[in-house]
Parts: C-alpha cells; sequence; structure tokens
C-alpha cells in the first residue's frame, strides 16, 4: 500500500479550508450563484456594476439589417431571418477599472442570444472619471421576444463577492413583440463608442 507524503496531505488540507472559508464569506445563494448580487432594473435605470461602475441601457432599437459606422460605401448590411435587437447604452466605471462585460440576452424561453461579433457590438467602461457610451447589437429569433433580459455578468477569475446586472427589455408578450417587428427599422448603424468628462 502506497502512503501520501504529508506535503502532499497538508496542501490538500489548505485548500478544503481555503474553500470553505471562501463559503463563508458568499452571501444567500442568488439565482444559483453564491457569490453573485444581481442588480435588477428597466430601460433607463442606472444600475450597479462591480464594485462601483454604474451601467444603463438608453434605449432599444429593432432592426432588419446592421451597419457598422466605419464601414465602407461598397459594404452590404448584415442580414438576418430573424431581427436584430441593438442597446445603447451608458457607463461610469468608479474609482476603480470594473471588470470586463460580458453580455447575453435571454428570454423568458431560456433562449440565449450572444452579440454580434462587430468592432462596435459591445459594453466597455472607460477610465475613472469618464463617462463611455455605445451599443450592443444581438440578432434574435423573433418568437423569443417575448420577456427579453439584457444580463450583464463581470469576467472574473476568482470567487469574490460581485453584482451582476439585469435589464428588463419591456416586451411583455408576443403580442408587443410581433408589434415591434412589424415596426422594426430598415438597417441600424453602430455608433463609434463616444467617451466624455463624467457629470
Amino acid at each position: 500500500m502506497k502512503l501520501y507524503r504529508p506535503a502532499t496531505i497538508l496542501v490538500g488540507i489548505l485548500f478544503v479550508l481555503i474553500g470553505g472559508l471562501t463559503r463563508l464569506a458568499t452571501p444567500e445563494q442568488v439565482f444559483e450563484q453564491q457569490n453573485m448580487m444581481v442588480s435588477s432594473g428597466t430601460i433607463g435605470q442606472p444600475l450597479r456594476f462591480g464594485k462601483e461602475a454604474s451601467l444603463t441601457v438608453v434605449r432599444m432599437h429593432l432592426a432588419k439589417s446592421v451597419m457598422e459606422t466605419n464601414a465602407s460605401s461598397d459594404a452590404k448590411p448584415f442580414e438576418t431571418n430573424g431581427i436584430f435587437v441593438a442597446l445603447e447604452w451608458e457607463s461610469t466605471p468608479g474609482v476603480d477599472k470594473a471588470d470586463t462585460a460580458q453580455a447575453t440576452l435571454v428570454s423568458d424561453g431560456d433562449a440565449v442570444f450572444n452579440p454580434l461579433p462587430l468592432t462596435y457590438s459591445r459594453i466597455d467602461f472607460g477610465a475613472s472619471g469618464f463617462t463611455q457610451s455605445g451599443a450592443i447589437v444581438f440578432e434574435v429569433d423573433p418568437a423569443e421576444l417575448a420577456g427579453l433580459t439584457l444580463q450583464v455578468r463581470p469576467g472574473q477569475f476568482w470567487n469574490v463577492l460581485n453584482r451582476m446586472v439585469s435589464v428588463d427589455l419591456g416586451i411583455p408578450s408576443e403580442a408587443v413583440a410581433q408589434q415591434l417587428v412589424d415596426n422594426a427599422a430598415e438597417q441600424f448603424v453602430v455608433p463609434k463608442q463616444d467617451i466624455r468628462v463624467a457629470s
């Protein structure tokens, strides 16, 4: 029978103790994530993200096609059999650098949509003392618009207390969703991000 070295046993005990202390330091379970507090709100409402940062979804657009603002004159727009959901946002980082933002759209039916891989289609946080604004675009199945929610999670590697942003986009039913699709703009141009001194 092979015996483990004392150093191996001590390292194992150390990891068990660290894991136990980390569990004691976390709040009650929220959405099955013990280390995540959720800041919930609606369009136009500033929501806390991470330690001090703030994120606001300013407005929502639905469009049949998307163009980047820096596209060449002969570039073709991105088109879809579904619908594009574009969200304009504003962010302020607080004193410390904000966590990297990982955004998804989640429907009532638990469908998950990721942002388009366009140059400016993302959520960022600028330097301390500055407000940053831009837009993020998702390609969405029109049948999944009801109850659509933007979820922005911090890209973190450590098991520490943090905040996730959850924004209800105000589409309560399939009937409202169909009206939005019927009145969707022909095209949305993804703007360059803008940075200004925070007020």
